[in-house]
């Protein structure tokens, strides 16, 4: 199973790379549309992906409502529900740091300095020299901005990937060859049973905590386990039989949840 990740600058040509990667490997890209329509597969509601980018303004609109979890735990469960079944390309979305822990994961960071990014915006999108420096300067913002807020570490941060390519020195098609003679190691290619397994696991543990999240209910006293796939496993404190009653309810509803065990205690506040 080849499953890699592409994180990248913008004018980096990161995008292109991951897109001819995929074609030459004959992967399914997975870029922002190709999520939103996985997680409207997945059965989450349209109006809790709007903004289902790395872009920091999108993500901090649901700061504002007090919900950032909600946020993150839709895209992490986006990401494993798209990982454990597809050998695929990823095209950022944190998706080096969700799935840091699989061994069959390559982990990709496409860079190149600010000039040469500036250079490729105008060449491309025919922007002058201040125009593409500004939108660079902002993009770079908003992915670093969502990153720390995600996931507290720098997204330039060297440990998160296995493979660092600077296309300011290294062409298109030699970094295209290098991420694909890396994809096809065999070390690389294997994948345990037991890692997609996992993913698919934490792809609806983390669809449960951000349907709970939406929904106002205080996760922080619930644990929650799938101890099997398709299995909700709940223990904790609640203050009332009433909200306990609702968090059942509510989590019968998430796609794909065929049983629902609890240990719940209702402990009065107060008390």
């Amino acid at each position: 199973m080849t499953l890699i990740s592409i994180s990248q600058m913008i004018g980096s040509g990161g995008l292109d790379i991951a897109k001819s990667v995929a074609d030459r490997l004959q992967l399914q890209l997975f870029d922002d549309s190709k999520l939103h329509e996985e997680a409207l597969n997945i059965g989450i509601p349209k109006e809790d992906i709007q903004g289902l980018n790395e872009k920091a303004p999108g993500f901090f609109d649901r700061l504002l409502t007090n919900k950032p979890e909600v946020y993150l735990n839709i895209m992490e469960s986006v990401i494993y529900e798209v990982s454990k079944k597809n050998a695929c390309v990823i095209i950022g979305h944190g998706s080096q740091m969700l799935l840091r822990d699989f061994g069959c994961a390559l982990h990709v960071f496409v860079h190149a300095s600010i000039p040469s990014r500036v250079q490729r915006l105008m060449d491309k999108e025919g922007l002058s020299s201040e125009s593409a420096e500004k939108i660079i300067q902002k993009r770079d913002s908003q992915q670093n901005g969502f990153f720390r807020f995600a996931f507290q570490k720098d997204l330039n941060n060297p440990s998160l990937y296995d493979l660092i390519i600077n296309t300011e020195k290294i062409s298109f098609e030699t970094s295209v060859s290098l991420i694909n003679d890396v994809a096809n190691d065999p070390e690389i290619q294997s994948c345990s049973l037991h890692a997609l397994e996992s993913m698919e696991k934490m792809a609806q543990e983390r669809q449960v905590r951000a349907l709970l999240l939406k929904n106002d209910i205080d996760i922080t006293s619930i644990y929650i386990e799938t101890p099997e796939i398709g299995e909700i496993y709940l223990r904790g404190l609640i203050g009332t039989q009433d909200e306990k009653n609702r968090i059942m309810k509510l989590v019968k509803q998430a796609s794909g949840i065929k049983d629902v065990r609890s240990e719940i205690s209702v402990i009065p506040a107060g008390y």
